[in-house]
C-alpha cells in the first residue's frame, strides 16, 4: 500500500472521488497514451501503429538527419544540461545564438529564451505587473499596471494574471472584437496598459486583427504583447498568406514565440525593447529561478531557424497541403473554422459526442486531438487538427474517409 492510499488527510482534497467519477463518465482518460517510439506522423501505442494528428511538431524538423547531427554534436560540446539559471551561472553559446537569430528574424532589439513558451508568458505577465528593487531605492514599481486580454488568450496568460483584480488591473474584450477593445481602452486613458493577444489562436485557428489592435494600442499609448506561439516561422517574411497581419506584427511592442510548432523542438522566447527584455532576466522569475532550454536543443533550434530563414519552400508546400485538406473536409460536410490558417478545427459541439468520436478514432488507428471543456467552453467541442507534413496522401485520405463515417454516425 502506498503512502497516499494510507493517508486519510488527502481525502479532503477530493482527488480520488473526482478521478473515479471522471473516468466512469469518460470525462478524463483512463491513462494518457504511452508512445513506444518517437513522436512522429505514425506512432506505436500499446503495440499498435497509429496515424498521429496530435503532434504539434508538424514539419518534422526534429527528425531531419542534419538536425539530429547538430543536436548530437552539441551534446558532446555543451553537455545535456545548463547546470543552473541564467543569472547564477550564465548560458551556453547556443542560447545566445538563438537569441541573436530571433532579433534578426523579428527586427526586435533583444530576445530572452525560456524553457517553454508557457514560462515565457508567465514571466512576461509577472515582469510587467511587479515591484522590484535591489536596494529599496532605485528600482521599478509596476503594480499599478493594467493587463487587457483577448478572452480567448492562452491559459498561461490568464493563469499568470490570477493575482490581478478584475475591473481594477485586469480587463478583457470579446475575441477579436476591436470595437470592444476601443471601449475598454477609452476607460483606461492615462493608465499604464499592456494589451495581450494571440496571433493564431490554438483552439479555433482564428487570426487576430493584428493591425487594428496595434493601431489602437498606439492611439491610446498602450503597449502591445503578441503571443505568436502558433504563427512563428509559418507566416511573415515573404509568405503571402496573412502578409498584412504579419507586417503589422513588426510594430507590436513585445513578442512571445514557441519553438514547439514549426521549429519542432521545445522552448520559448520573449522579444522586445532591449532594456525591458534585459530587466526581465530578473523580474520575470521564470528566468532567474529555473533553468533554460537544454544546450543541445538550443543548438538544434538555431540550426532550424537558419534553415527556415534561408528557404521558405518547405513551409509554402506545407501550407498548400493544408489548403487541400480543408477542401476535403468541406467536401464531406464538416463545419471548419472560416479563417484558413494551418490550424483546422472541426465543429463537434457536444463534449460527450466528442469524447466518443475520439475513442472511436483511436479504435480505428488514428490519434486525433479533441478540444473540449476546459480547453473550450462546455459543449463547444472541436476536433483540432495540425496536419503533419510527414503523413502520406493515402493516410490523409483514410483519415477523411473515417471522419466522414463517424460524422454520419454521430450527426455532428
Amino acid at each position: 500500500m502506498t503512502l497516499s492510499d494510507r493517508d486519510p488527510a488527502l481525502d479532503k482534497w477530493g482527488f480520488t472521488e473526482w478521478m473515479r467519477a471522471g473516468k466512469a463518465a469518460h470525462e478524463v482518460y483512463d491513462d494518457v497514451p504511452i508512445l513506444e517510439d518517437a513522436s512522429d506522423a505514425v506512432i506505436t501505442v500499446d503495440g499498435r501503429r497509429m496515424v498521429n494528428f496530435a503532434s504539434i511538431g508538424f514539419l518534422g524538423w526534429q527528425h531531419h538527419p542534419d538536425v539530429l547531427a547538430e543536436f548530437a554534436a552539441a551534446c558532446r560540446t555543451y553537455g545535456l544540461v545548463t547546470g543552473g539559471s541564467r543569472i547564477t551561472q550564465g548560458v551556453n553559446k547556443p542560447h545566445r545564438d538563438v537569441e541573436s537569430l530571433l532579433c534578426q528574424i523579428s527586427g526586435r532589439e533583444r530576445a530572452l529564451t525560456f524553457a517553454s513558451g508557457l514560462l515565457a508568458n508567465f514571466g512576461f505577465v509577472h515582469a510587467m505587473t511587479t515591484r522590484f528593487s535591489f536596494n529599496g531605492q532605485t528600482g521599478m514599481d509596476n503594480t499599478d499596471a493594467v493587463l487587457v486580454l483577448d478572452r480567448d488568450s492562452h491559459w498561461s496568460m490568464w493563469k499568470a494574471a490570477d493575482r490581478l483584480e478584475r475591473g481594477r488591473n485586469l480587463f478583457s474584450f470579446p475575441h477579436n472584437d476591436v470595437a470592444e477593445l476601443r471601449t475598454v481602452l477609452e476607460g483606461l486613458r492615462g493608465r499604464k496598459v499592456v494589451v495581450g493577444f494571440e496571433t493564431v489562436y490554438s483552439s479555433d485557428g482564428s487570426m487576430a486583427p493584428v493591425r487594428e489592435i496595434v493601431d489602437l494600442c498606439e492611439e491610446f499609448g498602450a503597449l502591445s504583447f503578441a503571443d505568436d506561439a502558433n504563427g512563428f516561422m509559418v507566416y511573415g517574411r515573404g509568405e503571402p498568406r496573412f502578409a498584412e497581419e504579419y507586417e503589422a506584427l513588426r510594430r507590436a511592442t513585445f513578442l512571445m514565440v514557441s519553438f514547439s510548432k514549426a521549429v519542432g523542438l521545445e522552448g520559448g522566447a520573449l522579444m522586445g525593447p532591449a532594456d525591458a527584455i534585459e530587466a526581465m532576466e530578473y523580474t520575470s522569475g521564470t528566468s532567474m529561478f529555473t533553468a533554460s532550454i537544454q544546450p543541445p536543443t538550443a543548438a538544434a533550434i538555431a540550426h532550424v531557424l537558419r534553415r527556415m530563414s534561408a528557404d521558405r519552400s518547405e513551409i509554402s508546400g506545407y501550407l498548400n497541403r493544408v489548403d487541400v485538406l480543408r477542401e476535403q473536409l468541406t467536401a464531406v460536410g464538416c463545419e471548419i473554422n472560416p479563417t484558413p490558417t494551418y490550424i483546422t478545427s472541426i465543429k463537434v459541439g457536444s463534449d460527450e459526442i466528442a469524447e466518443r468520436v475520439r475513442r472511436q478514432f483511436a479504435e480505428r488507428g488514428y490519434l486525433v486531438p479533441v478540444f473540449r471543456y476546459p480547453a473550450v467552453r462546455k459543449n463547444h467541442a472541436v476536433i483540432r487538427l495540425l496536419l503533419n507534413d510527414r503523413l502520406s496522401k493515402e493516410q490523409l485520405d483514410g483519415f477523411v474517409a473515417t471522419l466522414a463515417e463517424l460524422k454520419r454516425d454521430h450527426g455532428f
